[in-house]
């Protein structure tokens, strides 16, 4: 676990490692440079989860499941928001039914943090949860990313698993996701993406996803601009900022909404 500079969260968890790309939004995924420099720096559980393709790095397909981090969250006393696999996916097809219960266990003996679940494997998650996992833990979030109208129909799979919270990341949104249907969703998170290839992101497609907000009282977060900002000009992720209709947008989902 570590305290992260990641705006709607206060700190990472990642028993699990590695990952494979899925969509679009994977293709320049942080998390895919910091598995190889974490390697070179002898991260023994970072080993062997990429490869060269090109100038890119990109995942291989090897996921690990690290058992010696279960028992991480124990230690932290302060309560705080915490990111559940930062630099993998929790409902990835090679992790197993096992260790994502004995993930759920260790959430569930911390009632004191808040674990946020963010996948893009949202159906598995959804049977996991309703069939397997059955106890709905008020400290889990479970969240979806949608990136493009390609994949709107995660919402669809988000909406069939028991929990107190869902959300969805709206990052990197690559492409507008249209008139989408907000509800049962209780937080929304947009962001522009960031990095040397960045797509651009339309200002546009960000009004319809805050209209949604708005329609369907969904809390309303805005990451990033990323390196495009609104009037279409590439510059730094921090000159970009984060305003939004002469704003920032913190919004955060209220905990006891139902389920």
């Amino acid at each position: 676990m570590a305290e992260t500079r990641i705006e709607w969260t206060d700190a990472t968890w990642n028993p699990v490692a590695g990952c494979s790309i899925v969509s679009a939004g994977c293709t320049h995924c942080y998390a895919m440079q910091m598995a190889k420099r974490l390697e070179a720096m002898g991260v023994g559980k970072y080993a062997g989860l990429t490869r060269q393709s090109g100038n890119n790095t990109i995942w291989n397909g090897v996921v690990k499941e690290d058992r010696d981090s279960l028992a991480l969250p124990n230690k932290w006393k302060k309560p705080r928001k915490i990111f559940v696999n930062s630099m993998s996916d929790l409902f990835h097809e090679r992790v197993s039914d096992t260790f994502i219960m004995d993930v759920w266990q260790v959430m569930h003996v911390t009632p004191r943090h808040n674990y946020q679940i963010l996948t893009k494997r949202p159906e598995r998650m959804a049977e996991i949860v309703s069939n397997k996992i059955k106890t709905v833990l008020p400290n889990v979030w479970l969240g979806t990313s949608v990136e493009n109208e390609d994949v709107v129909g995660r919402l669809e799979h988000l909406r069939q698993a028991p929990a107190v919270i869902r959300f969805i990341s709206f990052e990197p949104l690559i492409g507008p996701v249209g008139r989408v249907d907000l509800a049962g969703i209780h937080w929304a998170i947009v962001g522009g993406e960031s990095g040397r290839a960045a797509r651009p992101v339309r200002e546009e497609w960000i009004d319809e996803i805050h209209d949604q907000c708005i329609r369907h009282h969904t809390a309303f977060f805005f990451k990033q601009w990323g390196a495009w900002g609104k009037d279409n000009k590439r510059r730094s992720k921090k000159a970009n900022g984060r305003e939004y209709r002469g704003r920032t947008w913190d919004e955060m989902p209220v905990t006891l909404a139902a389920m």
